[in-house]
C-alpha cells in the first residue's frame, strides 16, 4: 500500500495509529484554545485528533501537550558545547527545533565550520537548521579564519536543512551598495533574508527592507518595534544570556500584530542554559509578564515555523511532525515529557534515548599563531596622553575617554591603582604579525592577565594583563589547549577552560563547561577582577561594529567613526 493511501486510511480510523496520546489537554496554536482530545501518530507524523485506536496508547491524564519550541535565532557555539551535547541539554526542556547561524564558528574555518554544524547534526534529537553566516569576515578591519563569498555559499543553498541566509549585520553594506554583499542577498531571494540592524531608521531602514531583509532581533525599544513592524519586518523578540530585550519589547505586542513576532535566544551561554532553560525560560517569562499562555507558546512555536516556510512543523493538527511537549500546567510550564516525531526522547528533565553515534567528526587546530616574546605585548610611549576603553557594567558597549598613561622605560605599563591595563588583540589564524593594542578600564585586575580565544567575531586571542610577562604566557596557555580560556598569575597557569573546537566548543558536557566557567570567574577574582564576568565583557572587547572604542587584531578602532584611530593622543 501506498505511503498516502496508508496515511488517509488510519486517519479515517480504517487502521491503528502507531501511538495514540490519549486524555489530552491540547493546545491549539490557531484556533487560540485548549481542550481535551486524543491525538493519533503514525510513522512520525500526527494524523488525527479525535477517538482513536493505536498499536499502543498513552494516558496525558488531563495533562497539557503542545507543539515542540522552536528557536528561530541562535549561535551554537554560544553554549560551548558540542552539537550533540547542546541537543542533550535544550530537549528536556521542550526545544524541538532551531534555527542556528554558524556565523562563529564559520569566521574560525570558513565552509569547514559550517559545514562541521551540519554533519554534527545528523540524527540529533533536535531538528538543527542553518541560516548561512552572510559577514565572514565580520568587518575589514579585522583579520579572520575565512572570507565567503557568495559563490562559496551558493552550493548550500540546495541543503534541505540550509533556509537562507543569516544575520546581515553589515547593513551600511547594504546601504553602501557594496557588491559581495549584495551577490549574496540576490542568490537568496526566493529564500529568507535575517537581518541586525540596531538603532536603523528612516530611509536607510527602507532601503533596508527594499533589499529583502525581513526580520530583525536588534530592536531594544517599542517605538523600533512598531518602526519594523510597519514596514513589513517580522520582529525577533530576544532574551539572551548578554542582551536581554523581552521585558521592554513584550508591551509591544498585541493581538493584531502577533502572528509578525517570535522567540530568539541568540546567545545563550551554558550557566544560563543549565539554570535557567532555552526557550521554555522565555514562554515562563513572557507568561508571567502578563502575556496569555497560547500567545506565549504561538510566539514559541507555529509563527516561528510559518517565519521560515516550515509547513509541517509548530502545531497540533493533521499532516504536522508530531514533535509534542507535554506540560503540567501553562503557567508554571514544567516540561514533564518530549516526543520527538512521535518517540519520546525525554521525561523529567532528562533525555530517555540515546543519541546515535556518529562517525567521528574532527576539524583542525584553529590556533596558528606567530611566535612570541614578551616584547610583543609591551606598549612603546609614543605620548603620554591615551585613548582608554571604559567597560559599561553588564552591557556590550564601551566608552571611551582620553587619560594620562602611566609610563615607565619608554613603554606604557599598568596602572593597577587607577585601573589602567593593557590590553591585546593577537591574530591567530594566519600566524601573522597583527597584534592590536589598547588600555582598558574596568577589569579591576590587581595581578596577573585573563586571555581567551572567544572574541567576537573574529575570534582572535584577547587578553588583558598587569604585565606583559603574563600577558605573554596566558596567551602561551591558550595556544597549549588549541583555545579556550586562561587565568595566570606569575607565568602560571591558575585555571583554564579548553576549548578546542575552533578555540570555541568544549568536548566535554554542560555540566563540566558549566564548571570550567565558574573555575576561571573565581580564579579571575581573586586576582582582583571587579567584572562579574570578566571573559564576556573581554569576549566583545574586539567587536568592532558596537560602539564606542574596541580593539582589532589591526589596532585601536573608533566605532563611531567605523575607522582605526591611534591609541596616543
Amino acid at each position: 500500500m501506498k505511503e498516502l493511501a496508508k496515511i488517509i486510511r488510519v486517519a479515517r480510523g480504517k487502521m491503528p495509529a502507531d501511538l495514540v496520546l490519549k486524555n489530552a489537554r491540547i493546545v491549539n496554536v490557531f484556533s487560540a484554545e485548549t481542550y481535551r482530545g486524543n491525538i493519533a501518530i503514525w510513522n512520525g507524523r500526527i494524523v488525527g485528533i479525535g477517538d482513536y485506536e493505536g498499536k499502543k496508547e498513552e494516558d496525558m491524564d488531563g495533562a497539557f501537550v503542545l507543539p515542540g519550541l522552536i528557536d528561530g535565532h541562535m549561535h551554537i557555539e554560544s553554549t560551548m558545547v558540542r552539537v550533540q551535547e547542546f541537543a542533550r541539554s535544550v530537549v528536556p526542556r521542550g526545544t524541538t527545533s532551531v534555527i542556528c547561524d554558524p556565523h562563529e564558528i564559520a569566521n574560525v574555518h570558513g565552509l569547514e565550520g559550517i559545514h562541521y554544524i551540519l554533519n554534527s547534526s545528523k540524527y540529533s534529537p533536535v531538528n538543527i537548521y542553518v541560516m548561512l553566516s552572510s559577514c565572514v569576515p565580520a568587518t575589514e578591519f579585522e583579520t579572520s579564519g575565512a572570507n565567503l563569498r557568495g559563490f562559496d555559499l551558493y552550493p548550500l543553498l540546495r541543503e534541505k536543512w540550509v533556509l537562507g541566509l543569516g544575520e546581515v549585520m553589515n547593513y551600511p553594506g547594504v546601504l553602501l551598495e557594496d557588491e559581495g554583499l549584495l551577490d549574496k542577498i540576490s542568490m537568496t531571494h526566493d529564500k529568507r533574508i535575517d537581518g541586525h540592524a540596531p538603532g536603523l531608521t528612516g530611509k536607510d531602514l527602507n532601503a533596508y527592507v527594499a533589499a529583502g531583509v525581513s526580520s530583525d532581533h536588534e530592536s531594544t525599544s517599542i517605538d523600533e518595534v512598531l518602526e519594523k513592524l510597519r514596514l513589513g519586518m517580522y520582529i525577533m523578540i530576544r532574551e539572551g544570556s548578554v542582551t536581554k530585550n523581552l521585558r521592554d519589547l513584550l508591551p509591544a505586542v498585541t493581538t493584531e500584530n502577533l502572528s509578525r513576532c517570535f522567540f530568539v535566544t541568540d546567545d545563550r551561554h551554558p550557566k544560563d542554559l543549565l539554570e535557567k532553560g532555552h526557550v521554555d525560560h522565555m514562554v515562563k517569562m513572557a507568561i508571567k509578564e502578563g502575556l496569555d499562555p497560547i500567545s506565549a507558546i504561538r510566539l514559541a512555536t507555529i509563527n516561528t515555523a510559518q517565519y521560515f516556510n516550515l509547513k509541517d512543523l509548530g502545531a497540533i493538527a493533521p499532516g504536522y511532525v508530531a514533535d509534542l511537549v507535554v506540560v503540567d500546567g501553562l503557567k508554571r510550564f514544567n516540561v514533564r515529557a518530549v516526543y520527538k516525531s512521535g518517540r519520546v526522547v525525554a521525561r523529567n528533565g532528562e533525555m530517555v534515548v540515546r543519541p546515535q553515534k556518529l562517525p567521528e567528526i574532527t576539524l583542525r587546530s584553529s590556533i596558528n599563531i606567530k611566535w612570541l616574546a614578551v616584547e610583543d605585548f609591551d606598549i612603546e610611549a609614543k605620548g603620554t596622553r591615551v585613548r582608554v576603553i571604559n567597560l559599561v557594567p553588564d552591557q556590550i558597549i564601551t566608552r571611551g575617554s582620553v587619560e594620562r598613561a602611566k609610563v615607565e622605560n619608554g613603554r606604557v605599563i599598568a596602572d593597577i591603582e587607577r585601573d589602567l591595563l593593557p590590553l591585546a588583540v593577537v591574530e591567530r589564524h594566519l600566524a601573522s604579525d597583527n597584534i592590536g593594542h589598547g588600555i582598558v578600564k574596568g577589569f579591576g585586575l590587581k595581578r596577573g592577565a585573563i586571555a581567551s580565544s572567544v572574541a567576537h567575531d573574529s575570534h582572535n586571542i584577547v587578553v588583558v594583563g598587569t604585565s606583559s610577562e603574563d600577558m605573554l604566557a596566558a596567551v602561551v596557555e591558550i595556544s597549549k589547549m588549541r583555545g579556550g580560556l586562561a587565568v595566570v598569575n606569575k607565568g602560571k597557569l591558575v585555571a583554564g577552560l579548553a576549548l578546542p573546537i575552533a578555540g570555541l566548543m568544549s568536548e566535554g558536557s554542560l555540566k563540566e563547561v558549566v564548571k570550567g566557567l565558574d573555575d576561571v570567574r573565581r580564579a579571575a577574582k581573586r586576582l582582583g577582577s571587579a567584572v562579574s564576568d570578566p571573559f564576556m565583557a573581554m569576549s566583545f572587547l574586539s567587536l568592532p561594529v558596537i560602539p564606542e572604542l574596541k580593539v582589532t587584531d589591526r589596532g585601536l578602532f573608533d566605532v563611531n567613526e567605523f575607522a582605526l584611530t591611534d591609541l596616543f593622543v
